[in-house]
């Protein structure tokens, strides 16, 4: 009796502690969904962002991690409160937020190199940044995006009968892979990605580095914003990385301590997935004077209105 009572008292303190968790993510999620909103509707506020492809691709960064912070939210309390779907619902939303996965990174290396354009070749950057290459590369970005999701898809359509898309699931990654080296392509097409983007970051930084080295004191100050920018974006473009290795690592784990396990998932959910796309808003929106004209002006408008509606009715 007395070990059933532990169990038992064990069993709550953990459900507590998972509550806990869960209710912090939710809560930090739903602040950002708010700024990234906030951000997306001042851009759309003021024509001048249009024109501008550094606008036009944080915009399309903002939109990516607000889908996906909503999705996995909801995908997280879904599984942690065994709530079945059925398998088609789940390949639709797993693939949504495989493809978005991969298309922040993107983004942030189209936005390094957008930056490298307008410091290094300050002449040629209105000729080569323009809206309508901004709308092709972001096409590019997602066609890029969703070669991935689609090699794992057509081996899972191959290879599972039409009942697995009506059958009740509990719906996560791993339900998505029916054979190891499944897995292990997905695993080596996304280092192939990683390696490149990491490639292409590093050289805008070099470059970038050295033209701030060079640049005159008028220059100085525009091209230490554009390097720091450049280091923020290699930072998230790491923590991106680092998310493509942890599920090696969690099956590791999985197999010597399931609480440990859990643990880990909450750690690098929170860390190596939320986190990079968290910074968007702080590299770009907040730290851009233009930018913040416009959201201070429309943030405020946006609670003067909502104060005076709120006042009518009380």
């Amino acid at each position: 009796f007395q070990k059933h009572s532990a169990d038992i008292v064990y069993s709550l303190v953990k459900w507590s502690r998972l509550m806990m968790v869960v209710g912090s993510i939710y809560v930090l999620i739903a602040i950002f969904l708010f700024v990234n909103s906030l951000m997306i509707l001042t851009f759309f506020k003021k024509a001048a962002f249009f024109t501008n492809t550094r606008y036009i691709f944080f915009a399309h960064a903002l939109v990516c991690d607000s889908i996906f912070l909503a999705l996995s939210d909801a995908l997280l309390v879904m599984s942690y409160s065994r709530a079945p779907m059925t398998g088609g619902l789940c390949i639709l939303l797993v693939s949504i937020l495989g493809i978005l996965s991969v298309a922040t990174p993107l983004t942030l290396t189209a936005m390094s190199l957008e930056r490298y354009v307008a410091i290094c070749m300050p002449l040629r950057h209105s000729e080569l940044s323009t809206p309508m290459r901004a709308i092709y590369s972001i096409l590019l970005i997602q066609a890029l995006s969703s070669v991935n999701r689609m090699i794992i898809m057509s081996i899972l359509f191959s290879a599972v009968s039409l009942r697995f898309y009506t059958n009740p699931l509990i719906c996560s990654t791993e339900q998505m892979i029916v054979f190891p080296w499944q897995g292990h392509i997905s695993s080596a097409l996304s280092q192939l990605y990683f390696l490149v983007m990491s490639l292409v970051i590093a050289f805008t930084y070099v470059k970038i580095l050295a033209a701030s080295r060079a640049a005159s004191s008028e220059r100085k100050t525009s091209t230490n914003k554009g390097l720091r920018t450049v280091i923020l974006h290699g930072f998230q473009l790491l923590l991106c990385l680092i998310q493509f290795v942890c599920p090696l690592i969690e099956s590791i784990v999985m197999k010597i301590n399931f609480n440990l396990f859990m643990e880990l998932r909450y750690f690098d959910y929170i860390f190596f997935i939320l986190a990079p796309r968290c910074l968007s808003p702080l590299v770009y929106g907040l730290r851009d004077k233009d930018f913040m004209v416009v959201l201070k002006y429309y943030g405020l408008k946006h609670f003067q209105n909502l104060y005076f509606y709120t006042d009518r009715f009380v």
